[in-house]
């Protein structure tokens, strides 16, 4: 990334540090923003950082991480020691989170971090972790704060997506395509946003509207019922904050989702696309539920990693998000597997084991934890999204009056 210095490149590259502070994190005057980033994202957290004191920010804290020192860590750690976390981290977001401070995580992952380490090292980090910075995740999960997360490509990530080419041309592909997906090469890429942004209002609102009760998926592999939350609401692209102020959680983005409801999800489910799980590569594997907990999951490789997901705590095993995108999505369109879950959950449906959004369910924000259960909305220290659509898929709607009606064929919506 730092040899990429031409102009256009430049320019670019500035254009999307601008579109991440005035539309995905939105940082207003007077707002503080916490940014997470590897140290190899280092020229986007400058523009970033410089983009949001020139706002009107008070105070930009950079939280930064390096996968190798990390890889070191779970490869040659000694037993024992993995509960041990950065407490200060923790506190960082925490209290920054509950001060209203805006929070930009920036991807720039190696796939194979994690490659070749041992998952319950990790495993045992995340249990530590999450409950650590569980204030942070409330806030963020309920829309209280305005987040954002986005990817800055490095070269272990583009010899990965692209792994035929010279490491420069891979690195100049990867910024293409994360230009291209984040719509940084339209001509006005915040007018581009926001149109974007009324296409999927219209159809979460038709979604609304419809008032399904469950989905229905069928796919080569894939057979399974998704009921849904009650009094659950669709979401997708940007989220407001109760001062009105708006955000755009993901970019890229091309979903819309909702809150399954904990108890009713039965079938089972294949996944349609690889996971790449901190470091760690879990491909064909397919998930049995029944009554809303997964009774069986097999994987082709990775097996490990994901019963380390699953064994996170009693809400892993459940749903908390279900995810709509077209199969025709522009992120599909790529032909890419990005190896990153922030893009490949746009090109395709998806789910995701663990704790579910609070604002997918009316009212919520204002219950109490047991209230949101018995309304069906999942708990969990983990949030994990894996796809499951493709162009063979077929989902119908589940009406409370019994009777369906088709929402996606061959993977596109019906009407």
């Amino acid at each position: 990334m730092l040899r990429m210095t031409t102009p256009s490149f430049a320019d670019r590259l500035e254009a999307y540090a601008e579109l991440l502070v005035k539309v995905g994190v939105n940082v207003q005057p007077g707002q503080k923003l916490l940014v997470r980033a590897p140290v190899s994202a280092a020229p986007l957290v400058r523009l970033v950082s410089d983009i949001a004191y020139r706002i009107g920010s008070p105070y930009v804290e950079v939280l930064w991480s390096d996968d190798a020192v990390m890889r070191s860590r779970f490869l040659h750690g000694p037993a024992g020691s993995f509960g041990i976390i950065p407490q200060y981290r923790a506190d960082a977001m925490n209290s920054l989170a509950a001060e209203g401070a805006a929070s930009l995580a920036i991807l720039a992952d190696d796939p194979d971090a994690l490659a070749g380490t041992e998952p319950e090292r990790f495993a045992a980090y995340q249990k530590a972790w999450r409950p650590a910075t569980r204030p942070y995740s409330d806030l963020a999960m309920s829309d209280r704060i305005p987040w954002c997360v986005a990817a800055a490509a490095v070269p272990e990530w583009a010899r990965k997506v692209f792994p035929n080419v010279a490491q420069h041309e891979a690195m100049s592909a990867l910024w293409d395509a994360i230009f291209t997906a984040t719509r940084v090469l339209e001509a006005d890429p915040v007018a581009a946003w926001r149109e974007h942004d009324r296409d999927l209002a219209r159809r979460k609102q038709a979604l609304n509207e419809r008032r399904y009760a469950a989905l229905r998926f069928r796919a080569p592999g894939t057979d399974l019922r998704v009921g849904l939350a009650d009094g659950h609401l669709w979401d997708g692209g940007g989220s407001t904050l109760l001062n009105g102020v708006g955000f755009v959680a993901n970019m890229p983005t091309e979903e819309v989702f909702t809150a399954p409801h904990r108890e009713r999800v039965d079938g089972v489910v294949r996944a349609s696309m690889p996971l790449a799980y901190n470091g760690i590569l879990i491909e064909d594997f397919s998930l049995e539920f029944k009554d809303g907990a997964v009774v069986r999951a097999t994987a082709g490789t990775g097996q490990g990693a994901l019963n380390a997901i699953l064994d996170t705590d009693a809400g892993a095993r459940r749903l908390g998000e279900v995810a709509l995108v077209p199969a025709s999505s522009p992120i599909a369109k790529t032909g890419l597997l990005f190896l990153e879950t922030l893009f490949d959950e746009n090109a395709a449906c998806h789910i995701a084991l663990g704790r579910g959004y609070v604002n997918c369910v009316q009212g919520a924000q204002t219950m109490t934890d047991e209230e949101r259960l018995a309304r069906g909305l999942n708990d969990s220290l983990a949030h994990v999204d894996f796809m499951i659509g493709s162009d063979q898929m077929d989902i119908d709607g589940e009406l409370p009056d019994g009777s369906s009606e088709p929402v996606m064929r061959k993977g596109e919506w019906v009407g």
